[in-house]
This record gives C-alpha cells, sequence and structure tokens, in this order.
C-alpha cells in the first residue's frame, strides 16, 4: 500500500514558504527522534539555499539513543546544518536552541532588525510545543491529530528574534514506500486515510527484526513469533481479541499503533542511517 496525504492547505504552505524562506537569517526544521529521515521535508535543502540550518531531533526520550546519536552525526555532514536532540517539556534545553542561533549567526546585527527564524516541522512531530516553550506562553494552537496549524503566524521571541511559524505540511509522493509507513506509525499522517492492519503489520515486522525482546516482554509472549502476522495473532491471543472466533487484527493494530506512540512498548527508532542509505541505494536500482 501506497501513504499517500496531501491536503489542499499543504501545498498553500509551500507556496508561501518558498516565498519567504529567502528572507530567512536561519531555519529551524523540527524532526521525529525515531524518523529522523522520514520527518524530513525534502523540499527544505532546495528553498533554503546557503540559510544554515538547526535540525531539531524531537521526542527523544521516545527513541533509541544509541540510533539516535547516529542520527545526528549523519545530519551535521551536510553543510550548514547543526543537530541537537530535545524531550517534552524541557524549558532549558529548549532554549538551548536559540542559544545555537545566535551561534550560527554571529554575524547578525541584532540592534539593526531582528533575527528572522522560519521554524517548520511535519504534522505530529511538536513544534506547536517547542514554539511555546521557546516562547514562555502559548503562543501555537497544539493538539494530538496532525496538521493543526493551518495559517503562518509571526511570533516574538526574547532577545530580538522574530520566529515564523508554518503549517506542518507533508511532500507530495511520499517515497520510498517506507517513509509512508513509518510517518504513519507515528502518528504523522490522519488515522482516517490509513489501513490500520496494514500499517501495524509493517510496524510488528519491524520490531521483530530489530527489537524482538521489546516486543516480548511487552505482550507476555514466551516465543518469538516466526513473523509480524504471528506476532499480531499471538497478541490477539494473549490480549482476548476474537471477533467471531477468529483474531481481531484491527484492534490489535490499534494497540500496536498506539503503544509504540505512547512510548510503552520502550525506546524504539524505526530506521537507522544505514537502512535509509540501503533503502536510497536499492530506489537508484529501480
Amino acid at each position: 500500500m501506497a501513504i499517500n496525504w496531501f491536503p489542499g492547505h499543504m501545498h498553500k504552505a509551500r507556496k508561501e514558504i518558498k516565498k519567504v524562506m529567502p528572507q530567512m537569517d536561519l531555519i529551524i526544521e523540527v524532526l521525529d527522534a525515531r524518523i529522523p529521515f522520514s520527518s524530513e521535508n525534502p523540499l527544505v535543502p532546495s528553498l533554503r539555499g546557503d540559510t544554515p540550518v538547526i535540525k531539531v531531533l524531537n521526542k527523544r526520550d521516545l527513541a533509541d539513543p544509541e540510533v539516535t546519536d547516529q542520527w545526528v552525526s549523519w545530519l551535521e555532514r551536510e553543510r550548514g546544518v547543526r543537530a541537537l536532540t530535545l524531550t517534552h517539556n524541557q524549558r532549558t534545553e529548549a532554549l538551548g536552541i536559540l542559544d545555537l542561533a545566535r551561534e550560527m549567526t554571529a554575524g547578525h546585527d541584532y540592534q539593526k532588525r531582528a533575527l528572522r527564524v522560519m521554524i517548520l516541522g511535519i504534522p505530529n512531530v511538536g513544534k506547536s510545543t517547542l514554539i511555546n516553550t521557546l516562547a514562555g506562553r502559548s503562543a501555537a494552537k497544539t493538539g494530538n491529530e496532525p496538521a493543526v496549524t493551518r495559517a503562518q503566524q509571526t511570533i516574538k521571541l526574547p532577545g530580538n528574534i522574530l520566529l515564523y511559524d508554518t503549517p506542518g505540511f507533508l511532500w507530495p509522493k511520499l517515497s520510498p514506500e517506507a517513509c509512508g509507513y513509518r510517518l504513519a506509525i507515528t502518528g504523522a499522517i490522519r488515522s482516517a486515510v490509513l489501513d490500520f492492519e496494514d500499517v501495524a503489520l509493517f510496524e510488528a515486522d519491524f520490531l521483530l527484526a530489530h527489537y524482538p525482546q521489546l516486543a516480548m516482554d511487552r505482550f507476555d509472549l514466551e516465543e518469538q513469533p516466526a513473523d509480524g502476522l504471528a506476532l499480531m495473532d499471538a497478541i490477539a491471543a494473549r490480549r482476548r481479541f476474537f471477533a467471531r472466533g477468529v483474531p481481531d487484527l484491527h484492534k490489535v493494530s490499534e494497540v500496536l499503533l498506539n503503544e509504540f506512540r505512547s512510548g510503552r512498548l520502550g525506546r524504539i527508532s524505526l530506521e537507522t542511517p544505514e537502512i535509509i542509505e540501503r533503502e536510497k541505494a536499492e530506489a537508484e536500482q529501480v
């Protein structure tokens, strides 16, 4: 199943960002630490030019710490890019983003004009929560559903910094296909457009390949299932999820997705630099 979700307001956002980005002194892109590559917007490199970028790997507390360290190094290979990690409601850590912004724009004259900073992030990566933390007030609307921010706004931050908030937006084609699944698992795509069982099966297969013990411990399984579908059947049996005598895979799917998103499954990263390099190489051969 190819996942493709590109509402009209996101197309409008892309046009607005393209128009104002040349006026920016710095860009902050908020990523999901569990999927730093899949939650990156590939339009940003083509739009930013030489503008410096801070990549914020948010939700660090939900991601595999060793993999997160790999991603910080991988992201900083790109010229003009610095990466840092963040967890929820850590105001002191969040304010370190502004210190880094000043460091990366050392030649800017704050007496003449404010530092213009654009903050970007695909839906549900925690961009609005971060904005409110930086502003020290409720400046941006937050919510559990993706695409809460619908219109661009400007927010005044301490130290003569103007933050340009933008709507969360995805790109027209979610490619490679695995990126779409990862985004769906983390909640970046509205539940209404998903095939829950298909997405959960992708997650189950990944768990068995990379974090089998976490899955077995969470669902109290004595033996490792042979594949993702067997894992879903085992969860149905353990939790007594049956409909007319057969495993209720929709209910199992909801549990798998919700427990991953909440962190109850453990600290899990759905991609590594090695996985992404392999997928990119495979895509080039097609």
